[in-house]
């Protein structure tokens, strides 16, 4: 049987030896031979299981002393298909060959393999990581979505395939496929991973992020990717939490905001400290300013191949492009304006309010029916927007069996609590 557990318990036992690394591929093998032709998670790789063979092999061979293997040794990790990994091709969800879209490995994935992580693949995206869908199917239900654009990311930790994975976010595309999968995501801090090697969408507002099966898995890996990152010790209090009442939470549906109810009593009962306060009453602008800072983006992104080849474009991205290419310096100025005058007022709320951290649905709902729509991604859209880090939680289900998830996020380049804090709001709300 396949060994499923999270990705700290997975990479403390292939580290020890509890686990042998030739017997764990055979039977991740197996697994994905099984569930991957009805989830489609995976970009198609022929020789997929010979290279992963041969890397583990040198892996055990520079690494022979257990006591001396790195903390991720022999984790496979899913890299979404806008990340360069040398040996591997890049197609970003497109019609576009990798020549034209080659590049240097990404810094983070670089930064896993030097820990001892083994690429278990490309993950499925959307085209150029914007609204274009891939063919992959939400492993609860495979007549839904799984969210995106990281699809193939959330898809492949929740079914099993990987323990880890990493996305990116320009708006929603780690929280809302997380949450819809029934996984954990984190966003970091806009800037503290880098995307040195992931193709753009919008150089703005990219993030990469990562998803795990539990919050421990990011506290592994996080240290690993994020600049400067901090030890700090198991918090002593729970944190004060404020829910960002009004204009913005009324954006999810009532099956939504229902449950996020709930989850509000089940942490005050759990002891948290938790506030309603008047926020983000201008979402609907903060929305227009976001949308339009990222065609401009993806313009200047885009633009040369965009002229050249401009009928390989998906309908979805050619249209944000071709708008793009009209856009003014002025929209782009108001665009980044924005992010630093979102950030500011949110953060100063929780000053003034004395709150650790802003909590919310990651979505405005569970996964929507259908493949040809990775959902709405706008319950993520501000923390995005202000590149506040933000962690989304399993919270729950929906009475059809369906995953809920909770977002929270707090103050910027303060990742270190934010996950510290993770883990009891996920004890908390693991059971809703």
């Amino acid at each position: 049987m396949l060994h499923q557990e999270p990705l700290a318990v997975v990479a403390d036992d292939l580290r020890s030896g509890r686990i042998d690394l030739e017997t764990y591929l055979d039977e991740l093998e197996d697994r994905t031979a099984t569930v991957e032709p009805e989830i489609e998670s995976l970009v198609e790789e022929p020789a997929r299981w010979d290279r992963l063979r041969s890397e583990a092999t040198a892996l055990a061979e520079r690494y022979p002393d257990p006591a001396e293997r790195p903390p991720l040794y022999g984790v496979p990790v899913g890299v979404k298909d806008i990340f360069h990994v040398d040996g591997l091709s890049t197609r970003a969800g497109s019609d576009f060959s990798p020549e034209a879209l080659a590049g240097d490995e990404a810094a983070s994935v670089t930064a896993l393999r030097e820990a001892g992580a083994l690429v278990l693949g490309k993950t499925v995206t959307t085209e150029f990581a914007h609204m274009s869908p891939g063919p992959t199917r939400n492993p609860h239900d495979t007549s839904r979505t799984p969210g995106g654009s990281s699809s193939g990311s959330a898809a492949a930790v929740a079914a099993g395939l990987c323990p880890v994975a990493f996305g990116t976010q320009t708006i929603g595309s780690v929280i809302r496929p997380a949450a819809f999968c029934g996984i954990v995501g984190y966003k970091p801090s806009f800037g503290r991973i880098p995307t040195d090697g992931v193709i753009p969408l919008s150089e703005s507002v990219d993030h990469v992020g990562l998803f795990t099966q539990d919050t421990a898995g990011l506290s592994l890996c996080a240290p690993l990717l994020c600049d400067s990152w901090r030890t700090l010790p198991a918090p002593a209090e729970t944190p004060a939490i404020g829910v960002p009442d009004g204009t913005y939470l009324e954006q999810a549906s009532d099956v939504a905001l229902d449950a996020f109810e709930d989850h509000v009593s089940r942490l005050t009962a759990a002891g948290y400290d938790v506030n309603r306060v008047d926020a983000l009453s201008d979402i609907g602008a903060i929305n227009e300013r976001h949308r339009r800072l990222v065609a401009a983006d993806a313009a200047v992104a885009h633009e040369d191949r965009f002229r050249d080849h401009e009928s390989k474009y998906a309908d979805e991205t050619h249209d944000l492009i071709a708008e793009g290419l009209d856009a003014t310096m002025e929209t782009v100025a108001v665009g980044r304006r924005s992010r630093g005058e979102v950030r500011a007022s949110l953060t100063d709320l929780l000053d003034r309010h004395e709150l650790d951290l802003w909590i919310a649905p990651a979505a405005p709902g569970p996964a929507p029916e259908g493949i040809d729509s990775t959902g709405d991604p706008v319950m993520n859209l501000p923390w995005t927007h202000a590149g506040l880090p933000t962690v989304t939680v399993p919270a729950g289900e929906t009475d059809e069996g369906l995953p809920l998830g909770v977002q929270f996020a707090g103050r910027y380049r303060a990742d270190e609590d934010v996950i510290r804090w993770s883990h009891g709001i996920a004890d908390t709300l693991g059971s809703a």
